[in-house]
C-alpha cells in the first residue's frame, strides 16, 4: 500500500472514486488542465508543480521545478498521487515518465524514447521519410559551413529549424537569403537555443494554412480532438518572429471531416505504428502541426504533449470529464471511451509582455482580470504570472483570454471585449486571431 493512501481503499478492497492528481508545469496549458480537472466529480486533492499566479486559486502550488523528475516522483509517493499529468516538453524529453513508471506511479505522457518525436526534429523527419508520412523534403546538418553552402545552393523560400526543443521559437520561414543566413547564424553560431541548435533542419517551404491536430493515445488506440489553429508570429498579419503561440481558435471551421480523416489515416496512425515498430510505443498526447497544402496535409513538426495555447481553447469545449479521459489513456482503455464536446467555438487570445519573444521585463502589476471574466463566456488562464502582494507578470506569455460562442465571431468578440479590460505596462497582443477563418466566410 506504499503507492496508494489507505483512504483511497474502500471496504470491498477496491479504489474509491476520488483520485489525487499532480500536474507538472507552470503555464497557461497547465492552468487550463487544472481548471478542467477541478470540475471532475472524482477529483481528490489537486496539485500543480510549480504552477503560477492563477493556479493558486484552484490547486495547491508545489515548489518543485517541472524538470526535477526525482523530486516530483518523491512528492507523488509521499502524497499518494493517483495520476500525474505532464504539461511541458522538457520533462518528457528528460524522462520524467520513465522515472515515475520505474516506481510504479501512474503518469500521463510518453516515455523519453517516444518523446524523441518532439525532442529531436531530426529523429521525427527521418521517421516520416522512412514510413512515407507526408512532410516537406529536408536535409539535416551538424556543421554550420555545410548548412550555409546548402542554403545558398537551394535558394529561397526555405525553412530553417533548430532540431531540439526551443519553446516553439526555433523555426524560421525564410523568404530571403539574408534572412535564411541570419537564422542559421542565430541557431548554430550564436547558440540562441543552446544545445537545441546542435543539429539544424533545412526544409522546403510549404504553402497553405497551418492547423494543429491533437490525438489522445493509449499505446494501441488513438482519438482525434477537434482541429485548432495557432497564430505563431508575434504581430498581426503573421509578421515578426515566431513565438510559443499568440492565440488559437477551435475548431477550425474550414477543415472538413474528410481532411481530418486524411490527417488521421496518412499521419497520426502511421506515426503511432512506426513508433511501435521502433520499440517506442506512444501513450499520451500526440500533436502534429500540419500545413494544409493543395497536395493534402503535410507535417511541419510533431509535439509529444498538449499544445499551448491550443489546450486553453480545448478545455473550454471538452464536455467529458478530463480525469476519465486521462485515466483511459494511461490504462489502455481509450477504445471504451466516447469523448463528447460542446457545440460552438472557443478562442484564446494571448496577452504577452512587451518585447516578447525577445527580452522583456517581469514583476509588472496586472489589473482587470475580474472585470474581464464578467464578460459572457470568458475565462482567463494564467501563463507567466506570479502572486506576492498582488498579481504580477513573470514570463513572456502572461495570460490567455478564452471565450466561447455559438459562432466563431461571437467567441472572438467576447474574447477581445475581455482583453480590453486587462491592463499591464507593455502588454501586447494580436488583434487578428481567427481573422483568416472569418475572411473565408466562417
Amino acid at each position: 500500500m506504499s503507492k496508494i493512501d489507505k483512504q483511497h481503499i474502500n471496504k470491498k478492497g477496491g479504489k474509491t472514486m476520488t483520485s489525487n492528481v499532480l500536474i507538472i508545469g507552470g503555464g497557461g496549458r497547465e492552468h487550463a488542465l487544472a481548471w478542467k480537472l477541478a470540475q471532475s466529480t472524482r477529483i481528490g486533492k489537486l496539485y500543480v508543480a510549480p504552477g503560477n499566479g492563477g493556479t493558486r486559486d484552484i490547486t495547491e502550488k508545489i515548489a518543485i521545478e517541472a524538470t526535477d523528475a526525482k523530486g516530483l516522483a518523491r512528492f507523488a509517493e509521499k502524497n499518494f498521487i493517483d495520476l500525474t499529468v505532464v504539461g511541458p516538453d522538457d520533462p518528457l524529453a528528460l524522462g520524467v515518465v520513465d522515472v515515475f513508471q520505474s516506481r510504479g506511479l501512474r503518469i500521463f505522457g510518453p516515455t523519453r524514447a517516444a518523446a524523441q518525436i518532439e525532442a529531436s526534429k531530426a529523429f521525427s523527419k527521418r521517421l516520416m521519410r522512412d514510413n512515407d508520412i507526408p512532410t516537406a523534403p529536408f536535409r539535416i546538418f551538424r556543421k554550420y559551413e555545410s548548412a550555409l553552402e546548402y542554403i545558398r545552393k537551394h535558394g529561397v523560400p526555405i525553412v530553417i529549424k533548430a532540431s531540439g526543443l526551443a519553446l516553439g521559437k526555433g523555426a524560421y520561414p525564410c523568404k530571403t537569403l539574408a534572412k535564411a543566413e541570419r537564422a542559421l547564424a542565430e541557431i548554430m553560431l550564436e547558440r540562441a537555443y543552446k544545445q537545441a541548435g546542435n543539429e539544424v533542419i533545412a526544409e522546403e517551404f510549404l504553402n497553405g494554412q497551418e492547423v494543429s491536430i491533437h490525438a489522445l493515445c493509449d499505446g494501441k488506440t488513438s482519438i482525434l480532438l477537434p482541429t485548432a489553429q495557432d497564430h505563431k508570429p508575434v504581430f498581426d498579419g503573421d509578421k515578426g518572429k515566431n513565438t510559443g503561440g499568440m492565440g488559437t481558435i477551435a475548431p477550425v471551421p474550414w477543415v472538413t471531416d474528410q481532411m481530418l480523416r486524411e490527417a488521421d489515416e496518412q499521419i497520426v496512425r502511421p506515426t503511432l505504428q512506426a513508433l511501435v515498430k521502433k520499440g517506442k510505443p506512444f501513450t499520451g498526447l500526440l500533436y502534429p502541426g500540419l500545413k494544409m497544402t493543395d497536395k493534402g496535409p503535410q507535417v511541419l513538426e510533431f509535439n509529444a504533449r498538449f499544445g499551448d495555447p491550443e489546450t486553453q481553447s480545448y478545455m473550454r469545449l471538452l464536455k467529458t470529464d478530463l480525469l476519465d479521459v486521462l485515466d483511459a489513456c494511461v490504462d489502455g482503455k481509450l477504445a471504451d471511451l466516447a469523448i463528447q464536446w460542446h457545440s460552438g467555438f472557443a478562442v484564446c487570445v494571448v496577452l504577452a509582455s512587451g518585447g516578447y519573444p525577445g527580452k522583456y521585463k517581469k514583476e509588472i502589476p496586472i489589473f482587470g482580470i475580474a472585470e474581464a471574466e464578467k464578460v459572457s463566456g470568458v475565462i482567463v488562464f494564467h501563463s507567466g504570472t506570479m502572486y506576492d502582494d498582488q498579481l504580477r507578470t513573470s514570463g513572456g506569455r502572461v495570460l490567455g483570454v478564452t471565450a466561447t460562442g455559438d459562432t466563431l465571431q461571437e467567441a472572438l468578440d467576447r474574447a477581445y471585449e475581455a482583453v480590453h479590460c486587462i491592463k499591464f505596462k507593455g502588454m501586447q497582443f494580436r488583434n487578428d486571431i481567427g481573422a483568416k477563418a472569418i475572411a473565408m466566410g466562417f
